[in-house]
């Protein structure tokens, strides 16, 4: 085996030094390809969890609510009966999960729920001097909605804690009240007000979300809200995000609650992602069609400029399966040697977009790397395009007749 190995390559190797030029050209060629192709997947994979991580980084992967109230007929239609009826919708109001503390745990048992946060959120207002602001009030348990949102990672001064008395601040929100970390606000719904002290003060991501946002005790909000003991709400992080919008049907199949996953809030999002993958795909479709026209026509020129060659090669008793064998072992050189020079390129377009492709605030604009994995697959599937390309030139050189090729 490894003797026919050998001279299938050293012919191969042989012709392609012979046509340097033409070799060159359609390496470089596919290295343009595979760079393209590398360099625009971990563009787009960059782009996409930039997207994500900005997206994700406010909100819960699922989130579980009470259901809506809704309004029921007073009484039963009659079949083939005329009603006339008018309902109008109920007014929503605040309103604990049902049984949320046996909840918590059984939903962290399953297996892709990395984090469960129960949460009291309602509308409100903080006052300072003259100074009012409308508010969306939010009470945690601060180390379990760190873990869904990473709301540590996301203070912009002050240290976050949640002692009873204590709040966290949207940093506009701060800014249009004029408070800074220490000072004291009040707190109001309805009749309900309470002073509080603010710790910290966050950015997250969103300045609409940090306008209105006020992070207090779990405890305190209920107090504030009216709700001793409950949750609006349960915020479940997943480990593969992905897996957000099964996940949700799953569990609207097992409880009677209001579920929704961050696709369905961020539906137009979602979209957009899928679009920007289809035409990534398009592209690196386009691509290697071009790459295996490339190798295959240059393919083609060798097998017709070294027709004595091949013919000279029958007539020692080299068989079609060899002959066969050389122009596929050509294809698939081309195809490796082609992806090898187009990672590097990759790698080098990457490092130069990091490094010098900006934005208003003088940092890069998102973070792109190529995996290894990505880089593995990409130069795989070129030289196996390579050899692909290398089947019809090297059927044609198999199928010639030797006395008739040494003639010409």
């Amino acid at each position: 085996m490894n003797s026919w190995l050998g001279f299938e390559r050293r012919v191969a190797l042989r012709f392609l030094r012979e046509g340097r030029m033409q070799t060159l050209l359609i390496i470089v060629g596919v290295a343009a390809g595979v760079a393209v192709i590398a360099y625009i997947s971990a563009l787009i994979n960059g782009l996409q969890s930039n997207t994500l991580a900005k997206t994700l980084g406010a909100q819960a992967h699922i989130t579980l609510r009470s259901p809506d109230d809704v309004v029921l007929p007073a009484r039963l239609t009659v079949p083939q009966g005329t009603a006339l009826t008018e309902t109008q919708p109920r007014a929503q109001r605040l309103r604990s999960v049902v049984n949320w503390q046996a909840l918590v745990p059984l939903l962290e048992r399953h297996d892709n729920v990395a984090a469960v946060s129960p949460l009291v959120s309602g509308s409100g207002l903080a006052l300072r001097g003259e100074a009012t602001q409308a508010i969306a009030l939010m009470g945690v348990d601060l180390d379990r909605y760190d873990r869904i949102v990473g709301l540590r990672s996301k203070v912009d001064s002050g240290s976050a804690r949640l002692a009873p008395g204590e709040a966290i601040l949207g940093r506009e929100l701060a800014s249009d009240l004029g408070v800074r970390v220490g000072d004291r606000l009040t707190l109001q719904t309805g009749i309900v007000s309470d002073s509080v002290r603010v710790t910290a003060l966050v950015d997250l991501g969103v300045k609409d979300l940090n306008r209105r946002t006020v992070i207090v005790p779990l405890r305190a909000a209920q107090s504030l809200l009216g709700l001793p003991g409950g949750a609006t709400g349960l915020d479940l992080a997943l480990k593969n995000v992905w897996t957000a919008q099964a996940l949700a049907e799953d569990l609207r199949r097992q409880f009677p609650y209001k579920i929704e996953s961050w696709q369905e809030n961020n539906a137009q999002l979602v979209s957009a992602l899928n679009a920007q993958s289809v035409s990534t795909a398009m592209i690196r479709g386009v691509v290697l069609v071009v790459v295996v026209l490339g190798i295959a026509s240059v393919l083609v020129v060798s097998v017709v400029q070294k027709r004595r060659e091949i013919g000279i090669l029958r007539a020692m008793g080299t068989t079609r399966g060899q002959i066969l064998r050389v122009f596929l072992v050509q294809g698939a050189v081309v195809g490796a040697v082609g992806s090898l020079l187009g990672i590097a390129l990759a790698v080098l377009l990457i490092w130069l977009f990091t490094h010098f492709v900006r934005g208003s605030d003088g940092l890069p604009l998102f973070a792109i790397t190529l995996p290894l994995a990505t880089a593995l697959q990409v130069a795989f599937i070129a030289t196996v395009c390579g050899v692909l390309a290398a089947i019809a030139p090297a059927r044609r050189a198999a199928a010639m007749d030797p006395a008739q090729a040494i003639r010409i």
